[in-house]
Order: C-alpha cells, then sequence, then structure tokens
C-alpha cells in the first residue's frame, strides 16, 4: 500500500511540459515532454508554447499515471506551478490542475517554481539540513537564498539585469553556436584555456549579480577582432568558450563565497537549470574542499525544469496545509 498523500503536479512555467507523482515523499514518477519548435527561432517563442503545452499535457499526465501504477482517483492532492514563467503556459498547466482537482473533489496546491528548484534538493539522498544557502541559477534567474525551511527563504542577492544562464545563451548565440547555446558552450569549454581570454567579472556590492556587463564586453571583443580576423572565432572557438564559462561561474562563485562567509553556513546547495553545467559544478566542488563547506547538487533530470520538484514542494506544504483556491491565478513574476 503506497504512503499517502499521492500528489500528482503539474508543471509548464515555459516550454517543457511536465508531470510528476510523489507517494509520502517518494518519487513514483516523472515525465517530461520537451519543446523542439523553439529552436529553428534562436529562443523560446511564448505563444508556441503555450500551443504545444496544450498538445503535451494529457499525454503527460497519463504517462505519470501510468508510471506510478495509480489512477486519478487515488490522488490525494492536485499541485501546479503558479509562477513565475511565461502567462501563457503557466495558464494552461494552471487550468488543468485546477479542472481536475475540481473534478475529482480533491485539494489544489499552488507551488513557487523557484522554491521547487530548491526543494528538488530533498528528492534523493543526501539531503541538506535546514538552514543552508542555495545559489540558484537558471536561464531567467540567478538568486543566492538562506534556505530556514521548507515553506521560509530568504532571498540575500539576485541578479539586477540578465540571469545567469541568460548570459551563457546570449555569449553563446554570439559565437554562431545553437539554441540553446548554454549546453553548446559548456561542452566546447571542456576543450578549451578558460585564462586565454579576460572578461570582466560582474563587480556587484552586497550579494547581487550583473552579467549584461560580460554580454556587452563579448560582442565588442568579438567585432574587434572579426574585423582583423574573419575566422577568428572558428580558429579559438574552444578557448572563447572556457573563458566566458570562467567569468561567469567566477562572478556566481564571488558572491556565493561572501554570503557564506557573512551568513557562517557551511551547507551549501546548487540548483535551476544552470547547476547541469559541468563548469560552474567543478569549480563548486573545488571551492567546496578550499572552504570546507558541504555541498549539494541535484541530479541532472531535477535542475531543469520539471514536475518533480513541484511534487517535493507540494508534499511540504500539504504537511502545513498550505492549500490553493480555485480562484488561484498564475503569477508570472510570483516572488519567493
Amino acid at each position: 500500500m503506497l504512503a499517502r498523500p499521492i500528489i500528482l503536479a503539474i508543471e509548464s512555467s515555459c516550454d517543457d511540459t511536465g508531470a510528476a507523482v510523489l507517494a509520502g515523499g517518494q518519487l513514483l514518477s516523472n515525465v517530461v515532454a520537451t519543446q523542439k519548435v523553439h529552436e529553428q527561432y534562436g529562443g523560446v517563442v511564448p505563444e508556441l508554447a503555450s500551443r504545444a503545452h496544450q498538445q503535451h499535457m494529457l499525454p503527460v499526465v497519463t504517462a505519470a499515471l501510468q508510471e506510478a501504477g495509480i489512477t486519478k482517483e487515488d490522488l490525494d492532492a492536485v499541485a501546479v506551478t503558479q509562477g513565475p514563467g511565461l502567462l501563457g503556459s503557466l495558464l494552461v498547466g494552471g487550468m488543468f490542475a485546477k479542472t481536475l482537482a475540481l473534478a475529482l473533489g480533491k485539494p489544489l496546491l499552488a507551488v513557487n517554481h523557484m522554491r521547487a528548484h530548491i526543494l528538488a534538493h530533498f528528492l534523493r539522498d543526501p539531503k541538506p539540513t535546514f538552514p543552508f544557502l542555495c545559489l540558484t541559477v537558471s536561464g531567467g534567474h540567478t538568486q543566492l537564498v538562506v534556505v530556514k525551511s521548507a515553506l521560509e527563504m530568504e532571498v540575500m542577492g539576485q541578479t539586477i539585469d540578465d540571469a545567469a544562464g541568460e548570459a551563457f545563451d546570449k555569449t553563446a548565440k554570439l559565437l554562431g553556436l545553437p539554441y540553446p547555446g548554454g549546453p553548446h558552450l559548456d561542452k566546447l569549454a571542456r576543450q578549451g584555456d578558460p585564462q586565454r581570454f579576460a572578461f570582466p567579472v560582474g563587480a556587484m556590492p552586497g550579494y547581487d549579480f550583473s552579467f549584461s556587463g560580460l554580454k556587452t564586453s563579448v560582442l565588442y571583443f568579438l567585432k574587434k577582432e572579426t574585423a582583423a580576423n574573419p575566422d577568428f572565432v572558428a580558429e579559438n572557438l574552444p578557448d572563447l568558450c572556457a573563458s566566458i564559462q570562467h567569468t561567469i561561474v567566477a562572478t556566481l562563485l564571488r558572491q556565493l563565497r561572501r554570503a557564506a562567509a557573512d551568513t557562517g553556513l557551511t551547507q551549501v546547495a546548487l540548483a535551476g537549470g544552470v547547476a547541469a553545467n559541468s563548469g560552474l559544478r567543478t569549480a563548486l566542488e573545488a571551492e567546496a574542499v578550499a572552504q570546507g563547506w558541504e555541498v549539494f547538487i541535484p541530479d541532472f533530470a531535477f535542475c531543469t525544469d520539471n514536475a518533480a520538484m513541484v511534487a517535493m514542494t507540494a508534499h511540504f506544504q500539504f504537511e502545513a496545509g498550505d492549500f490553493a483556491t480555485q480562484l488561484t491565478s498564475p503569477d508570472p513574476r510570483l516572488k519567493l
């Protein structure tokens, strides 16, 4: 007999349609449908994303229930990402979840996408203990968060312009790499020299981040070098990728180091889609040895957008009695 509560979670904040089932805090299934249509446009097209969610939602939810070996009648609650994210995409997931919860007579749980990224650490062992410090890095967000409990988190610092993932993708585009550029840049960086080219590390006071200066610096550097040598990028691509990645990682770690020192927290977690970046993972592990930190990084499958992390967050909210109503609306700018 399955442990309770049994929760179906739905994720549709951007361009991945996800559904997962969690029973008593144990993950039974996690299904994700990605959208390839955006590759030809070099970025996510919101209208196309919401249409694809409509196509994928029912098959993905059906697959998640089947993989978990349950029926919809077995559910104790339905959870969904409320925000932040793209409004059209959030609406598709929200309407599906509210309709299903209403039809089944089950409670609804509205989940913050950024909180879910952090609580993805509780899907698998080893798990951090509260309080801990989390660096959340994705395509749309970069945050330093003190995680006091599953439902109490304090943002210490965040980006004032571009997110780290956006910096990866935009600089990759300048280098002519296909979308999404971050993973391609990461792969090429492994073959290059990170010290070959020097780019500015965003110098922000406190714990905030800035990456727009890096993008501008790379743009003008490439214009200057390609004017002298049209083949400059092709001849130096791995070194360019490694140097850009080194700069982004150095910016992240500098602020993380400062926050850890000031809070005295030695348990450090990494979350979000950019947590899948091999350069960041390697650098963080090396920093942990130097600083005496205990580092936690989720499995790759739980770094990018997925419904398992939404289900885990919903589990904590269910236990706390933090339910939503049918009047709940998506919030594209939902704060942590």
